[in-house]
């Protein structure tokens, strides 16, 4: 069962491929797990970027268990895990998790295709596919 709102998750795929298109939007190698501070010190060029702060801020909303989830989704959506492995997939977010769950997500540049993949897979989707 998915632990955070679908048009959330719309929403925040949105909002990434706003971000990831931007000219000049430059992330170094992905991060290994969301405890990695590494997120945080490759977003401080894009700090002051209005369409990651609203991204932040609505992850930054979210409870914990419902970061957890969108994390587990983009794991699914990668393929690290199967739809079949959805509690291993949130088990493994629940122990990475802290409070930069926005900035590890973002730097993903696939982020919005590992999401809507996840979300596929899941049994949800967004109104389009994008």
């Amino acid at each position: 069962m998915l632990d955070v709102n679908p048009e959330t998750v719309c929403f925040l795929i949105a909002q990434a491929r706003l971000f990831h298109s931007k000219e000049g939007m430059v992330l170094p190698d992905m991060p290994d797990s969301p405890a990695d501070d590494w997120g945080r010190q490759a977003l401080e060029d894009h700090a002051n970027d209005v369409v990651f702060q609203e991204f932040k801020s609505t992850v930054d909303d979210l409870e914990e268990d419902q970061q957890q989830a969108v994390v587990a989704l983009m794991w699914i959506g990668r393929g690290e895990f199967g739809p079949d492995e959805w509690d291993a997939a949130m088990q493994e977010a629940r122990d990475s998790w802290n409070e930069y769950t926005a900035e590890y997500l973002i730097v993903h540049p696939q982020l919005a295709d590992y999401l809507l993949e996840g979300l596929y897979l899941m049994g949800y989707g967004c109104e389009e596919r994008m």
